[in-house]
């Protein structure tokens, strides 16, 4: 009796090590909000090649918990504020830092 008692102990606090470290901080990211964050990058990436008006390949796209940060260097002051704009009309994102840069 004490034996099963001790297993259930033991793989009580296995199951509530492993759901910690699953679990997000302020510097890392949870393994699902890892994926959205990737699924976010892409879609901004995407949408960035596909517009005409920016030198998408040019723009860099990282995102973590939701928010994208944008970098790189671009022409024209124009080129950077439809940077932001697509960023910011892609469904799930949080928000956008710019950094970009004008060459």
């Amino acid at each position: 009796m004490k034996r099963t008692s001790f297993t259930q102990f033991l793989v009580g606090i296995v199951v509530a090590m492993t759901l910690a470290a699953c679990a997000s901080t302020a510097q890392k990211e949870s393994t699902g909000e890892y994926f959205d964050d990737t699924v976010l990058t892409s879609k901004v990436k995407t949408a960035l090649l596909s517009d005409p008006a920016v030198s998408g390949l040019a723009v860099n796209v990282e995102t973590f918990k939701g928010v994208v940060q944008l970098s790189g260097f671009v022409k024209t002051g124009a080129e950077r504020s439809r940077a932001v704009e697509l960023a910011r009309d892609v469904k799930g994102v949080k928000g956008v830092k710019n950094d970009i840069l004008l060459r």
